[in-house]
């Protein structure tokens, strides 16, 4: 009975020296286990740990092995913390301040996420030379230009990500009795479009594919609604901050140089696309890390379509240039899409939005939510390094 006691406690002390102290349910297992021994018999005590010890500890050097490495430098610099946690990173990468670096953005409230990458802003020539091939004459005069330091979405707004302010997604997921927080208060409080007349994929996909058929108004309001959800100001890029993430530090037509035959590569676009968008990210990301800025879907801009300035023409370096819009149309798309011939997919390739983009909305009044004859625009999003006062934000509507 003696040898029975002491094999116990030496069984017990060697499940406490091997179980993973993280493991928290196992050692409330391990208490109940004890309890239970002291009312047993001193023979069933040392029969019950020793099934302990075999059962367990395999189970214990399981859950190490599938623990997961440390993240990397800039992927724990950004995480953000995910649903139900009530917590936001507080990283100076990912707060806007030290560390330049790319970081996971959690949507507060869903089981969503997208990726952030660092644009670290620069002077370019924006614009294309008279000899690029393909070049269209609202493309110039080239002019030399400025941007400030951003951090734009990897990836194209997906249907998952943009149908959670659509259609209230996250609201409808809550708890009748559940508290609301400051964020729920202020997404809450952000429009919300009317619903749309039919499917707007129209059959193209939508799980990890980009959202499409949105209008300007719509791509800001759900920005709107992203802030408020994360406590970050997201927004749509600038022209000029659009086409200095295309280029990725290049001077070529294209981010990745000048050979259109190699666009199947990087993009979807008339050529390889089968009539369709397709999921986001499929394609070679460019040298800022950032996938389908040529083709997929063409991208929605903050500026008007317009003529780039005269004062160009005398070099003038332009500080973060931007086109306030002061009419609904034209406004500024950019990057080509699925039914893009590859001369659109240039980096200084411009397009300006029209009221055809709605011609078949058979809403009276039109929508000003939906572009439903614009199967091929979509938007990314931007947050800049540097976020301005709350009265200026209002500059970038």
């Amino acid at each position: 009975m003696l040898r029975a006691v002491r094999l116990s406690r030496r069984v017990r002390l060697l499940l406490v020296a091997r179980l993973p102290r993280v493991a928290t349910g196992t050692q409330r297992g391990l208490r109940l286990q004890s309890a239970t021994m002291r009312s047993a018999s001193k023979t069933s005590c040392a029969r019950s740990v020793l099934v302990m010890a075999f059962t367990l500890l395999p189970l214990a050097a399981a859950q190490q092995e599938r623990a997961p490495s440390p993240p990397s430098g800039a992927e724990a610099a950004g995480r953000v913390a995910g649903e139900g946690s009530g917590t936001q990173d507080t990283s100076a990468a990912a707060a806007g301040a030290g560390p330049f670096a790319a970081y996971t953005q959690v949507i507060p409230g869903t089981a969503l996420e997208f990726r952030m990458a660092p644009v670290s802003g620069g002077e370019f020539v924006m614009g294309s030379a008279d000899a690029e091939a393909g070049r269209a004459t609202d493309e110039g005069p080239q002019r030399r230009v400025r941007v400030a330091p951003f951090w734009m979405g990897t990836c194209e707004v997906t249907w998952d990500e943009y149908e959670q302010w659509q259609f209230s997604l996250e609201v409808q997921r809550r708890a009748a009795d559940q508290a609301l927080s400051d964020a729920d208060k202020l997404s809450d409080a952000v429009t919300r479009p009317t619903k749309p007349y039919t499917d707007m994929t129209f059959g193209m996909g939508k799980e990890g594919f980009p959202a499409i058929c949105m209008t300007r108004l719509a791509a800001l309001t759900y920005c709107e609604w992203l802030s408020a959800r994360t406590g970050r100001w997201h927004r749509l890029p600038t022209e000029a901050e659009w086409e200095f993430a295309a280029r990725g530090g290049s001077t070529t037509r294209y981010g990745f140089g000048d050979d259109a035959a190699k666009l199947g590569e990087h993009a979807w676009f008339a050529d390889n696309s089968e009539g369709k968008t397709h999921k986001i990210g499929q394609k070679l990301p460019n040298a800022f890390g950032l996938f389908d800025m040529h083709g997929n879907v063409m991208e929605l801009c903050l500026d008007q379509y317009a003529p780039y300035a005269a004062a160009a023409e005398a070099g003038a370096l332009l500080q973060n240039p931007f086109v306030a819009p002061k009419s609904v149309y034209p406004t500024v798309a950019r990057g080509g899409a699925w039914n893009s011939a590859a001369a659109a997919l240039r980096c200084a390739a411009r397009v300006g939005s029209a009221r055809a983009w709605k011609q078949k909305d058979p809403q009276i009044p039109q929508s000003r939510w939906y572009f439903t004859d614009a199967l091929f625009v979509g938007f990314r999003v931007v947050r800049p390094q540097v976020e301005p006062a709350p009265a200026e934000r209002a500059l970038f509507r």
